[in-house]
């Protein structure tokens, strides 16, 4: 199973272009689900170690029924807006209190495939500081990140949403960059699969 979470607290473009994403998925014959952090009670990690001693995490909040997507997953796609040149808090905490998985499991993440998404404002808007911030998450956790490969989607997929829906349905270089690395997400999926 695919899981595709959205960090944006609204349902604009981020959640949007993680939706197309998703059905190009579902269309190879990939199940998915779609996980948004819109309108969902999420406390943020304050690093007390309660989760280390209990293999749980302190907070019982909405990330319980991701934390059981998780668990099913062999593809993770992480969408984000970009905020202040980075991912959105709602990102960086789902990321964060992650830490509770893997105080019950150091392996729970190993082997999965990562790939990033990010929407940004602005052309040159943080979108590729944003993805180095995924791909750490993924690199830390054992994860395998992807890319949609050189010229054109060299972390992953970013777009230009000029903060309207309208602005990312637009644009057709984000649209482009989303098309090679679902490809190739799709390609190491399948490959680590028949491992």
């Amino acid at each position: 199973m695919i899981v595709g979470i959205s960090g944006s607290p609204r349902k604009q473009s981020t959640e949007y272009v993680l939706e197309q994403a998703l059905n190009t998925l579902k269309e190879k014959g990939f199940e998915t689900q779609l996980w948004s952090a819109r309108g969902k009670w999420i406390e943020f990690c304050t690093h007390c170690d309660f989760c280390l001693e209990n293999k749980v995490c302190t907070y019982q909040d909405d990330l319980e029924e991701l934390y059981e997507l998780l668990a099913k997953a062999n593809g993770i796609i992480i969408a984000t807006p970009v905020y202040n040149g980075g991912v959105s808090s709602q990102t960086k905490t789902i990321m964060d209190r992650t830490r509770s998985l893997l105080a019950a499991d150091k392996n729970f993440f190993k082997g999965k495939i990562g790939m990033g998404i990010t929407t940004a404002g602005d052309r040159a808007g943080g979108q590729e500081l944003a993805l180095w911030q995924i791909h750490t998450f993924f690199v830390i956790n054992g994860m395998i990140p992807v890319s949609g490969g050189p010229f054109g989607a060299n972390l992953g997929a970013n777009f230009w949403s000029k903060d309207t829906l309208e602005g990312v349905k637009l644009d057709d270089e984000g649209f482009r960059s989303l098309k090679k690395t679902v490809k190739r997400f799709a390609e190491y999926i399948e490959l680590y699969k028949s491992k």
